[in-house]
Order: C-alpha cells, then structure tokens, then sequence
C-alpha cells in the first residue's frame, strides 16, 4: 500500500467475517480494501470444524454454567478451562458472563444470535451457488450424540424451544441410530439430528471468499498491521497501518479475538471489557476408513467430529488463559480420548496438524456489530465466538446495509455495540 492511499470503505481483518463484510460492501456498490496484519484465514477460522449450526443459538452463558465451570476449574483437560490467574479484565468479564447465566438472559441470547444464524444459513447456500465457492459445502444435518441418559434428557427438554426459533429437529433412540451409523461404538443411548445444519471446508471457505472478492474487484492487502483512526475535519477517516496512511469514508473493524486489544486505537475503550480470547483447539488427520456420515457432537465430552473428502477433523473446546501461544498438548489429547469412548476409528492414520485459535467471545455471548459511538464512520463486526463461519455471510449483508444506510434484512438493535458502552 502506498504511504498515503484513499479507499472508500476499508476493512480490517482478512478472516470469513472481515470478507464476508467485504464482498457485501462491494456487491452494494462499494469500492473495497481489505487489510490482513498476517495471511487470509490465518485466525480462528483456520482450523475449526466447520459446522454451519442454527442449532447453536443457545448461548454458554447458561443456567448452571457458574457450578459447572467452578468445578472445572480443577480439571485441565475440561471442555470448559479458565486458567487461574491475576487477570482483572478477565474476571470483569466473567462476572459479566456469570450474571447472564440465568434462563431469561440464556432466552434472549438464543433468540438474537437464532435470527442471524438463520439468516446466515440460507444466505451461506446462495453464496456458495452464486459465487461457486469450492469449499466442500454440505447439506448434511449435525448431530448430538449421547452416551448418558441424564444429558440426552436435559437437551431433549431444550427442543421444544429450538423448534420455535426455527431450527428443525429429528429424534432417535439409541439402538435405531447406532443401526444407522456404523462408525459408533455400542453404549449410545439416543441422538438428537439438527437436519437444517450444515458443513464447510473453512480454509477453504475462506480462500474462496477472498478469490471471490478479488474477482469483484476489491483488494486485499497482507501482511498490513492497523495501528489507529485518525478523524479528519471533513469527515473522512485517516488510518495509520504498518503499510502507510490510508484515507477512507467507512472503516470496518472485523478482528476477532484481537479486537480488544484495538479498543483504544479505535475510540471504543469499552470493548476491552467486553470481550476475551476463548482458546479452542483441533486435530486434523487423513481421512480413517469409517468415518460418520455427517458431523457429530460427542455431548458428554463436547467434541466435535468432521469429515470432508479432503480430511478428517476433531475439534472444541473453551479455554480462557488470554492469548497464550501454549500448544497445550493434555487439552489435544482429550479430544482424542473423547472421541475414543464413542468411535470405532476416532483418529485418522496420520496427523496432518495440531492446532489452537481464539475465538472472539463477547460477556453476552451475542454479536458486536454496528456502528462505534460517538465514531462516525467506523464500525465493528466482532464477538462471533464459535459461529464466525456460521454467522459471517449474515453479518457481511448486516454491515453492508447499517454502512449504506438500507434497511437490514435482519434487526441490528440485538448487537448494537452501544449496548456496551
């Protein structure tokens, strides 16, 4: 990028979000600069398992979730980790999480973030038809999978109201659906099927979405750090990057789990607060003989499993131990002793990669997205948590109308950034 550039609408972060926003942008006319201070898809997109899951409206922040996680604690390899540390903002967050994990909070966070996850699901289909994205996208359905009676019967007690919020569901017992699913061990004793989910390759998503922007004539800069906003007295936006000065009308701030740590460089000391890096971590194998025949969610030990054509993925967890680079291989490990309990061939015949990533989790458990306060000009797409890649092409068409000024397809009020300020 040139010592001083001029872009109408400028994005920062190269992830499916930041993308997704900026092909939107640029399909209502915009012209478009995405800015990467690493490579596309180098965050949290990389290596998650790629389940496009409406099903997932309901939101961490749950009732009981406060003992649970106290109980945890003591257990490194728990699905749910806080690592015990001084930490203030850490645990301002926390409070904030604790004091929503009651059933009205727990409603009104599932029905916000459901209205986005439904639209993203159906806008998902129409990209990957429109723009041919070659990312392995599959119709398949999701399913929950229970070894433990007890937890299958607290889940079946939520699917009454996710059926409300839209989301179909199926219900089977156990020996039905190991009948129909070989890959399982004995010992299920039912099965929830979320037949409206979904699945992606997301590295390959987020190619696709890159080679798709680029096609429509936006440009995407690599290896260009934001450093801070600068406002001019006309009104346009000067942003200081590790590349030069780079003046825009509108800039987008779609960072992830970074996003906090631009909270001052963009006006918006409050989101310090309001969001922390959630750890999650993946091992991606070839392919093992007998794999499931659409993604699954071993319950009781919370690990995901996807296969595509191209690899074969267990995935999840939620660490909250701030941005340490730590490749915690006990955390690895019991992704692959979970899903040993359930699957006659759990791990693939050889280890392509072990990885970790952030997860941007906002202390509501909902979506930052909107325009700044008292910023005119510059807008957040943030705070997606685990459902970036699901929730991405719905916020790109949310933040391409809040920006252009049309009426959004879905209420933006839910995650207004204003609500935490």
């Amino acid at each position: 990028m040139q010592s001083v550039a001029r872009v109408d609408t400028l994005v920062v972060g190269g992830g499916a979000v930041g993308l997704a926003c900026a092909i939107a942008l640029r399909e209502a006319g915009r012209e478009v600069r995405v800015i990467e201070a690493a490579q596309v898809g180098s965050g949290a997109a990389h290596g998650n398992c790629g389940t496009i899951t409406p099903s997932h409206a309901p939101p961490l922040a749950a009732p009981g979730m406060v003992q649970t996680a106290l109980r945890w604690m003591l257990q490194p390899d728990a699905p749910l980790y806080i690592q015990p540390r001084v930490d203030p903002r850490l645990w301002r967050w926390l409070l904030t999480f604790a004091s929503r994990c009651n059933a009205r909070d727990w409603e009104s966070s599932a029905r916000a973030k459901s209205r986005l996850l439904n639209d993203s699901r159906a806008r998902l289909a129409d990209w990957v038809r429109d723009y041919a994205l070659a990312c392995e996208f599959v119709e398949s359905g999701e399913d929950y999978v229970f070894r433990d009676p007890r937890k299958r019967d607290k889940d079946l007690h939520e699917v009454p109201f996710l059926r409300e919020l839209g989301v179909p569901v199926d219900t089977f017992d156990g020996p039905a659906y190991e009948a129909a699913e070989p890959a399982l061990k004995p010992g299920v004793v039912g099965a929830i099927r979320f037949t409206g989910d979904a699945a992606l390759r997301p590295d390959k998503y987020v190619a696709e979405l890159a080679r798709a922007l680029r096609e429509r004539g936006g440009e995407i800069v690599e290896g260009c750090a934001f450093e801070h906003i600068e406002r001019m007295r006309d009104g346009e936006l000067r942003v200081h990057t590790s590349q030069g000065v780079c003046e825009a009308r509108d800039v987008v701030i779609a960072t992830g789990a970074w996003s906090p740590r631009l909270a001052r460089a963009i006006g918006f000391p409050a989101l310090r607060n309001a969001m922390q890096p959630g750890k999650g971590y993946s091992i991606t194998y070839d392919v093992p003989a007998r794999v499931p025949a659409r993604p699954l969610i071993l319950r009781e030990r919370s690990v995901c499993v996807t296969a595509w054509a191209s690899g074969y993925r267990l995935g999840s967890t939620m660490e909250f131990s701030g941005y340490d680079t730590t490749l915690n291989q006990r955390r690895l490990a019991a992704l692959e002793r979970g899903a040993a309990e359930y699957l006659h061939e759990p791990v693939g015949p050889r280890v392509r990669e072990r990885w970790f990533g952030w997860r941007p989790m906002s202390c509501d458990d909902i979506p930052i997205i909107g325009a700044v306060p008292d910023r005119a000009g510059t807008w957040l797409a943030t705070g997606h948590g685990m459902m970036g890649i699901g929730m991405s092409t719905g916020t790109g068409q949310l933040i391409a109308d809040l920006v252009t000024g049309r009426a959004p397809a879905v209420d933006p009020a839910p995650y207004a950034p204003s609500r935490l300020a």
